[in-house]
């Protein structure tokens, strides 16, 4: 049987990187999915190549950092498929590059209201969604920022920090609720977050990892696919780094 049979999952931030690569494998393992981004272009084409495959798929346009888009995809969820048991709140931004006495203060609302109060809207409505299809479990997308520091990113250091803490916080509250809550924390995977690298950059990041590379969409994917399964069922409240090694050092 497959894993994620006859279960309904939302994933946010689906349109590309690590949110596609878990769509589509999710799809595989026997999802039903709603599947949100801003970018309704490559969102639609997830969707379509879900479809194609066999499997069930609805595409919403959603903006995450407001409250009312993460209403609605859950509204969409239960529209469409009957229920909610599954969320991943994958949808992020990599925000400006600067020390904190020049950051722009528009860029760190930006960041903050798109990579941690995202997160929280999104369990606001999907934590009383899941509890009312009968439990189930939510994977917040944190970073390997979510626990360390880095110069010229205070703002997504911030965000990705607050993620970790929302996911403790959050899983405590519903643990006896049938609702079971992690995050995982990503070393530098390609994806489009490390486009605005130059090849240089890019290769000395590739140096930060002891295994002496990125990792894949695909790595991540397999991480959420076990969290978000009946094989994690007593896992909550934990942070799974997924960094070849970074944070060992």
């Amino acid at each position: 049987m497959k894993n994620l049979a006859n279960k309904v999952a939302l994933i946010t931030g689906a349109a590309s990187g690590i949110g596609k690569s878990i769509a589509l494998l999710y799809a595989a393992e026997g999802a039903k999915l709603v599947l949100s981004d801003i970018d309704t272009t490559n969102g639609e084409a997830v969707c379509n190549q879900v479809k194609s495959k066999g499997g069930e798929a609805i595409f919403v346009r959603a903006d995450t950092s407001l409250a009312a888009s993460n209403e609605k995809l859950v509204t969409s969820a239960f529209e469409q498929f009957g229920g909610l048991h599954i969320a991943v709140n994958n949808a992020g931004i990599a925000g400006a590059l600067n020390q904190v006495a020049e950051y722009p203060i528009e860029g760190w609302d930006k960041v903050i209201q798109t990579n941690l109060s995202g997160v929280f809207y999104g369990m606001h409505y999907q934590i009383p969604a899941i509890i009312k299809s009968g439990g189930g479990s939510i994977v917040n997308m944190a970073s390997i920022l979510g626990k360390v520091g880095t110069k010229g990113s205070p703002a997504y250091v911030a965000a990705k920090h607050g993620v970790v803490g929302l996911t403790e916080a959050a899983a405590l509250e519903y643990a006896d609720k049938g609702v079971r809550i992690n995050a995982i924390g990503p070393g530098y995977i390609r994806t489009p977050l490390l486009n605005i690298l130059d090849e240089n950059t890019l290769h000395a990041v590739k140096a930060l990892h002891p295994m002496g590379r990125l990792g894949t969409p695909e790595e991540v994917a397999e991480l959420a696919l076990w969290l978000n399964s009946d094989k994690a069922s007593f896992v909550t409240g934990s942070y799974y780094n997924i960094d070849g090694g970074y944070l060992a050092q």
